[in-house]
């Protein structure tokens, strides 16, 4: 069994209200492969929400506690970010998951890639929260980017 960003699967659990679906993903899903999840929304935050970037670093770098995940409006979001990617690793504890096919450039999901934290659409090397708690969990991460292709 995998985990998967819950919008790579049709779910509109996106910041703005939307999916990002990959059919691929989708037929996986109907297998019963899959268990869909969105961080953000176990962490509580609310769909759509504000764009938030993680600043001054990458995910790492917040459960470190030296960066923090940031609104556009300037409304620190850390906590919520971090109660969701420890609810995502209960479940994958749970599970017993194989891996976490996750939404790249998020701050909660992306695997490779992640916005710079100045809102500005600028993409650096770093990954998001969820996907860093997984790994140092010991857990497999693969961006969709990779999956789908």
């Amino acid at each position: 069994m995998k985990i998967v960003s819950a919008c790579l699967v049709g779910l509109c659990t996106t910041y703005l209200g939307e999916a990002n679906t990959a059919e691929a993903l989708v037929d996986a899903l109907k297998r019963g492969e899959l268990i869909p999840v969105c961080p953000e929304q176990l962490g509580g935050l609310p769909t759509p929400r504000p764009p938030a970037e993680i600043q001054g670093g990458n995910g790492a770098k917040v459960l470190e506690g030296k960066a923090r995940v940031v609104r556009q409006d300037g409304t620190d979001v850390t906590d919520a970010f971090l109660r969701g990617a420890n609810e995502v690793l209960k479940l994958a504890r749970t599970i017993n998951a194989e891996c976490a096919i996750l939404k790249e450039r998020s701050p909660a999901c992306g695997v490779h890639f992640a916005y710079d934290g100045t809102h500005a659409g600028k993409v650096i090397a770093g990954c998001g929260v969820t996907t860093a708690l997984l790994m140092k969990e010991g857990f497999e991460v693969i961006s969709e980017e990779v999956y789908v292709s």
